[in-house]
């Protein structure tokens, strides 16, 4: 039987609607994700991710870059979002995420985002990836609502730097299939000098845990590709920075050993990283060998490892092209 998207159910109860409504009313007086700025974004009153009420998509494209599961043959259907709620100093996205004055040009309407999803899913794409959704968490929604009317049927992938509210993601329970967030940090200190978010630790944990709960830790297949279920990515940063002991130690105590892990080695010094001593280089292979050890240590079994050398492939360009920003 062919999967059918936990978003079709409440589209035909009316409940997507209503979500859909709610959570935009979120951004009156901004919660949409932990910073809690509180402004009126409606009325394009910034706060800390420097965005209005409409998503702004910088790029859209079939990518091969993720797991093979998510990415298969055709591609995953990745929208990558403009700007962020976060502010890591090596973002390899920064490009996008850290540069809201030419980003704001590129605000689409609800119903252009909808036709977006729709392309991506006649292009034959195998689902449609989210990318750095969390500040436009109040509005996604919406898009949703119109592409489900208008015969999007693919699996959603919420793929987040893990800096999200509780309350949002509960928004989204029974709407994303796939969860896919980051955990950067086991150590909220580092949260604070590399991302500007001094309580990342706490934040990230509770918000991965509800994610956990909407999905649990098994993977549902269709063929080979992920329909459903939870992946946590981890990238493993030079000096032990990303505390990755903390991280493997709270998945397999506080969600379960079954959770499947992304262990990443692609991190290069990009952006402001150069100028950090400590993030300043590639990771060296004692340091992600430590870190697969790890994993090992805490009975992490399931999941995927780059290959050390991936930092040197991994380096998008969105200047160059925003239509195929990894091909350069």
């Amino acid at each position: 039987m062919k999967f059918t998207p936990s978003y079709i159910r409440l589209l035909e109860s009316d409940e997507l609607k209503i979500r859909a409504e709610l959570a935009f009313e979120k951004m009156n007086e901004c919660t949409v994700c932990p910073r809690d700025c509180r402004t009126d974004r409606i009325k394009y009153k910034y706060g800390f991710c420097m965005s209005g009420p409409l998503p702004i998509v910088s790029s859209y494209t079939p990518h091969f870059g993720e797991e093979p599961v998510l990415s298969g043959t055709k591609g995953a259907g990745n929208i990558f979002f403009g700007n962020c709620n976060l502010r890591c100093i090596y973002c390899q996205n920064y490009q996008i995420s850290q540069n809201w004055e030419s980003e704001k040009f590129n605000e689409v309407s609800h119903e252009r985002l909808a036709e977006i999803m729709l392309e991506l899913q006649e292009m034959g794409c195998h689902n449609i990836g989210l990318v750095s959704p969390t500040h436009f968490s109040g509005t996604i929604l919406k898009s949703i609502y119109i592409a489900a009317k208008k015969g999007l049927r693919l699996p959603i992938i919420y793929n987040s730097n893990g800096y999200d509210s509780v309350e949002m993601l509960k928004f989204y329970d029974g709407v994303i299939d796939i969860y896919l967030p980051d955990f950067k940090y086991g150590e909220s200190k580092y949260g604070k000098f590399y991302s500007n978010a001094d309580d990342y630790f706490e934040i990230a944990g509770k918000a991965i845990k509800e994610m956990y709960r909407q999905v649990g830790s098994e993977l549902i297949f269709e063929g080979n590709i992920v329909v459903r279920g939870l992946i946590i990515r981890h990238l493993v940063l030079p000096n032990d920075l990303s505390e990755s002991e903390k991280v493997f130690k709270f998945i397999a105590e506080e969600l379960d050993r079954n959770v499947h892990i992304s262990l990443m080695s692609q991190y290069y010094p990009t952006h402001k990283a150069m100028k950090e001593p400590l993030l300043s280089r590639s990771l060296r292979p004692l340091e992600y060998h430590k870190a697969i050890e790890l994993m090992d240590k805490y009975g992490l079994k399931n999941g995927w490892i780059q290959e050390l050398e991936s930092y040197n492939y991994y380096r998008p360009d969105f200047d160059y092209d925003r239509k195929n920003p990894f091909e350069n």
